[in-house]
């Protein structure tokens, strides 16, 4: 008769459940989450609550920081126009001197007035008159011009003469004075080429007619504009000279009387500074030891006195009536 085991003991002829019973039953089973819902909404509620403390914190410093550096930054300046933009990106330039066109309608008035009386021994040829010139009626006024001290250490004036003595000159010792052009101006540098051209028909004119034994051009572009007109051409370096020119160089030739001689002397503007004192004094005492020698001549040979006419009078500003 078979045994009967003991409840709780186990062998190989137990029951077991077929697999189609067994997967029927799996269908049954209840397999729960490894988290609750409500556990995991909790953790991101605390997490994304994290952050957002973490974000406002880093925006209040970014803010703190941007407050403390406008504080301590100056305030920045409001942009220019497109106008002031486009001036200041232009490059600045050197001022330069700009030498303005001839207008002869806006010229200074000029009082000067020349002493060219008939039998001078010399006159003197200047390029054109300064406004101190111009405004006083006397040549070469300005006190930085050596014309009145070359004048007297050559010997051409036995004393130092102020400008206002320009009319009294052709009387004392027979040297009269014009110039190439008559147009006031600050400086010669102001003349065109034009111009001073034009002035040579005029002094050949004046010198035809009022036949000095000689003419001295103070200033070597006076001769230059002399030798462009007769010659059509701008004079070289190897052909200029200062000094006495060539017979053949004489100026206001007519029939029956051969011209004046030509004397080139040194300018004596105090812009002037390419030769030294000493060298424009060796120039000008060439012609003053020839303009002594032709008055004592002249003394000894009793030869009348230039005759200044008596309707030459000078005005209290300096202007003079003819």
């Amino acid at each position: 008769m078979p045994s009967v085991k003991e409840e709780g003991e186990s062998n190989g002829d137990d029951f077991v459940a077929s697999p189609s019973f067994k997967g029927i039953l799996n269908r049954f089973i209840y397999d729960s989450p490894p988290k609750k819902p409500l556990e995991a909404l909790g953790s991101l509620k605390r997490k994304l609550s994290n952050d957002d403390d973490e974000c406002i914190t880093a925006v209040q410093e970014i803010r703190r920081i941007t407050r403390s550096v406008s504080r301590a930054s100056p305030r920045p300046l409001p942009f220019p126009s497109p106008q002031r933009q486009k001036s200041q990106s232009q490059p600045a330039f050197p001022s330069r001197r700009i030498t303005p066109k001839s207008n002869h309608a806006t010229s200074p008035v000029c009082n000067l007035r020349d002493t060219i009386p008939e039998n001078l021994i010399l006159l003197f040829i200047g390029v054109n008159p300064g406004i101190m010139t111009g405004q006083t009626g006397h040549v070469y006024a300005h006190p930085s011009n050596l014309y009145w001290k070359l004048l007297h250490s050559s010997g051409i004036t036995t004393r130092r003469h102020p400008p206002s003595d320009t009319y009294r000159l052709p009387e004392l010792y027979s040297v009269g004075n014009t110039n190439i052009v008559a147009r006031p101006t600050r400086d010669a540098s102001q003349l065109s080429k034009k111009e001073m051209d034009e002035g040579v028909p005029v002094l050949e004119r004046k010198i035809r007619e009022k036949r000095p034994e000689a003419v001295c051009l103070v200033g070597k572009g006076i001769w230059e504009a002399v030798w462009r007109v007769k010659r059509g051409r701008a004079i070289r370096k190897e052909e200029f000279k200062y000094g006495w020119q060539d017979e053949g160089e004489r100026m206001g030739r007519s029939p029956g009387w051969k011209g004046a001689r030509v004397f080139v002397a040194t300018s004596t503007s105090g812009l002037a500074a390419g030769m030294s004192m000493a060298e424009k004094e060796a120039v000008w005492n060439q012609l003053g030891e020839w303009v002594k020698k032709r008055r004592e001549e002249r003394e000894k040979e009793g030869v009348a006195k230039v005759a200044v006419p008596a309707a030459v009078v000078e005005n209290g500003d300096g202007s003079v009536d003819r």
